[in-house]
């Protein structure tokens, strides 16, 4: 997991963002989770049209359904055009765009928390209010 301490970045983020990790340190269509503050969050570089590693998306690491931190382990996908990610626990799907759950497994419909991300210089920034 990335500790996000923004005391040893080289990197001076906008008013509002912060700086999470290099793009270079996410894999296409691999999570990877990062602690910002005392909420986990999952990050995953999706596949561009050409190919190379394209949009960022930010999700919450944890499970609504199993309460366990495990988003970043699951399995990246698509329904139609819709960006995916099921949950390597009881396989929920959720929208990582809107974080809405698409297959809810015959459970109550749960969502996850999604933040805006971009990238600026190589650096993958997330809007974040909290507390870092």
């Amino acid at each position: 997991m990335t500790l996000v301490d923004p005391q040893t970045a080289e990197y001076t983020a906008p008013d509002g963002w912060v700086r999470v990790c290099a793009l270079d340190d996410l894999e296409v269509e691999r999570g990877r989770a990062a602690l910002l503050g005392g909420t986990q969050i999952a990050l995953f570089l999706l596949h561009a049209p050409d190919g190379s590693g394209g949009r960022v998306h930010a999700v919450s690491n944890l499970d609504p359904y199993s309460h366990a931190h495990v988003i970043s382990r699951g399995i990246v996908g698509t329904r139609q055009d819709v960006p995916t990610v099921a949950s390597p626990m009881y396989k929920q799907v959720f929208d990582l765009r809107t974080g809405a759950c698409l297959d809810t497994q015959g459970k109550e419909p749960k969502s996850l928390h999604v933040w805006p991300v971009a990238v600026d210089d190589g650096h993958v920034l997330v809007r974040w209010e909290g507390e870092r």
